[in-house]
């Protein structure tokens, strides 16, 4: 489990399917095995060196995400695990990512300030709502506005500057995790007869 904060930007050193990055700070801790964010997708370490990790990846990964699109030089962003003893700084990112979408522009705000805006698939759509959590390519927004297919965030100068959102060019391919209570929410209220009303023995009887 991860919280969308990311930890530091890693360098892809080889791609496809068995992935290798250079990085530094979370291999202070990393250990053969354990699992590690790399834009918002679970992976498993191996292949631990002083400076660089490796993770094989599957081909649903390399289907649902854009890892499979990764270079020599391309940037990541890099999360370990949550400790328990953590502050939940973001929001409860699983590393589970539910598809992919398409960079529309990144536009500046004034003072280091910027507007992200994000086109997403249709089947994403019932679980975004204004003012809810997503995860784009592993780091935790806050959505501001939808129009349509179209979800936008505010990007702070902090996450702008320790991100891989400034490299991002239009028709990119992004990481997106949904809220994972939106979707147990709204797996819910399809199983539930809205008409009968939601109450909490109906919620008992589903199980909640």
């Amino acid at each position: 489990m991860f919280t969308g904060i990311i930890e530091e930007l890693g360098t892809v050193i080889t791609a496809g399917s068995r992935l290798a990055v250079r990085c530094n700070t979370v291999m202070s801790d990393l250990t053969e095995g354990a699992s590690i964010a790399v834009n918002g997708v679970c992976l498993t370490a191996v292949d631990l060196r002083p400076d660089s990790f490796s993770a094989d990846l599957a081909p649903e990964t390399l289907r649902r995400s854009n890892l499979g699109e990764l270079r020599a030089g391309s940037r990541v962003n890099l999360e370990r695990p949550l400790l328990p003893t953590s502050r939940l700084s973001g929001h409860i990112v699983q590393g589970h990512v539910d598809g992919t979408g398409e960079f529309v522009a990144l536009d500046a705000l004034g003072e280091d300030n910027w507007w992200l805006r994000i086109r997403v698939p249709a089947e994403l759509d019932p679980f975004l709502v204004f003012k809810g959590s997503i995860a784009i390519d592993g780091i935790s927004l806050t959505i501001a506005a939808l129009d349509a297919d179209v979800l936008s965030v505010t990007i702070i100068p902090h996450t702008y500057r320790n991100t891989t959102l400034a490299g991002y060019r239009a028709g990119s391919r992004v990481n997106l995790e949904c809220d994972v209570l939106a979707k147990h929410v709204e797996k819910l209220l399809r199983k539930v007869d809205v008409r009968e009303g939601l109450s909490v023995e109906k919620l008992r009887e589903e199980g909640f």
